[in-house]
């Protein structure tokens, strides 16, 4: 398990830059990446950008009251907003502990936007997230118009006929532009699959670097495991024994729809992203009940709320919304479900579910934790307007695990026994 690292605004840091950081990729990191990392991440990126003092290579030594100043934002959405950075391969973030704790930042260019098109991980969360009609517009602005060459002759001149040779100066190393990979905690067993696939029709080279690395890719999209993945290899073998990367890409997404009737797949599949989930080591009910959020897709948790009844389309289609238009996180997206269908009578209100979802989304709510902390503040004021103004009682339950940091009031055996089932219908 790795250990936790508390930032505090008196650490330190430093930038340095790995890459050339063009006009076109600032374009491209408005365009393509904003909609996926959202618009702290990239303000961050920038600002670290910008600390580099023009050319630099590596900054001053700053400290991250100077970010918060700067961005206008707490120290964990600064957190948050680099971990995201880290997740996209956009910097590279290394740690030195001490009485005031260092980091340095190495800053990456983005992928250009044919690499990133071509990305099964970034295309198609960018379509899910902007929509059909955003995601055709801007295809269609980074598209090249095509000139038909066949009339034309090639005079361009080689180098050797346009300059002369001279003595030769001593090297050295010059900046260039850099990219990270994206990085997927091994999906896959690749072992599994070799032992899996028939024995002497795959070459020994079938499984390069890049099949690989696409194979996750396709393995964390699709939402396939190591034998399902298999079941798309069989079919994808050249008669060469190697592997067609593209085919493997249309028969993953073609086995994904035949699967899911025709639909491409949707965030409701998702769980929280490793980065937004609590620390390991709490055994408190309240931890359980975090860990459940942050392990259980919104679809799955629907259905428990459901008593194992598949949700509906209408549901569904109110959870998606909340998650592509709202980009609250999977465990948010939990909470307030449990949240909504306790104080609205087992009901999902659309127009409810959004007002409470825009309001997390401008509070910067990522975790489950937060979220259930500001679903029971905003409750508790809720309520006590309600019962200065009028005789009437508010409307609806409250979830089991309102009660839970309570120190006086205890839970009643209702509620003790409304989470008893609910983490039994995760298990």
């Amino acid at each position: 398990m790795s250990k936790v690292i508390t930032l505090l605004p008196a650490d330190t840091y430093n930038v340095i830059c790995r890459t050339i950081i063009s006009s076109e990729d600032k374009k491209n990191l408005i365009s393509l990446y904003e909609p996926i990392i959202g618009p702290i991440a990239l303000a961050l990126y920038f600002t670290l950008e910008h600390d580099l003092k023009l050319s630099d290579v590596i900054s001053s030594e700053y400290t991250h009251h100077h970010l918060m100043t700067i961005m206008r934002s707490s120290l964990d959405s600064i957190k948050l907003a680099r971990e995201t950075l880290e997740a996209v391969g956009l910097i590279k973030t290394y740690y030195k502990e001490g009485s005031t704790n260092s980091f340095v930042y190495e800053l990456y260019s983005p992928l250009g936007a044919k690499e990133f098109f071509n990305s099964p991980i970034f295309n198609i969360t960018l379509y899910n997230n902007i929509g059909k009609n955003e995601y055709d517009l801007l295809k269609y602005e980074y598209q090249i118009p095509r000139i038909d060459l066949k009339e034309y002759t090639d005079i361009s001149k080689p180098l050797n006929l346009t300059f002369k040779s001279s003595s030769t100066l001593e090297s050295f190393e010059v900046l260039e532009r850099n990219e990270l990979d994206i990085k997927l905690d091994n999906i896959i067993d690749f072992d599994l699959v070799i032992s899996s696939l028939p024995k002497g029709l795959i070459n020994e080279k079938a499984l390069t670097k890049k099949t690989k690395e696409l194979i996750e890719q396709l393995a964390f999209i699709y939402n396939l495991d190591t034998l399902k993945m298999v079941e798309i290899l069989r079919m994808t073998i050249t008669e060469k024994g190697t592997f067609d990367r593209e085919e493997i890409r249309k028969t993953a997404r073609k086995y994904y729809q035949y699967n899911n009737n025709g639909k491409l797949p949707t965030l409701v599949y998702r769980t929280q992203p490793e980065y937004l989930k609590s620390p390991a080591g709490d055994k408190s009910t309240k931890a359980k009940i975090i860990y459940m959020f942050e392990n259980t897709t919104p679809y799955d948790f629907l259905k428990i709320k459901n008593k194992g009844v598949e949700p509906s389309n209408r549901d569904l289609k109110i959870i998606e919304g909340l998650m592509v238009d709202l980009e609250l996180p999977p465990s948010v997206v939990n909470v307030l479900v449990d949240y909504v269908l306790r104080k609205n009578n087992n009901k999902l209100n659309k127009e409810y579910m959004e007002t409470i979802g825009i309001q997390w989304r401008r509070s910067n709510i990522k975790t489950a934790a937060e979220a259930m902390e500001i679903a029971k503040k905003e409750n508790n004021k809720i309520t006590k307007k309600i019962e200065k103004n009028t005789s009437l009682k508010p409307k609806g339950d409250n979830p089991a695990w309102f009660n839970m940091d309570a120190k006086k009031e205890e839970m009643s055996a209702e509620e003790i026994k409304e989470l008893e089932e609910l983490l039994k219908e995760y298990r």
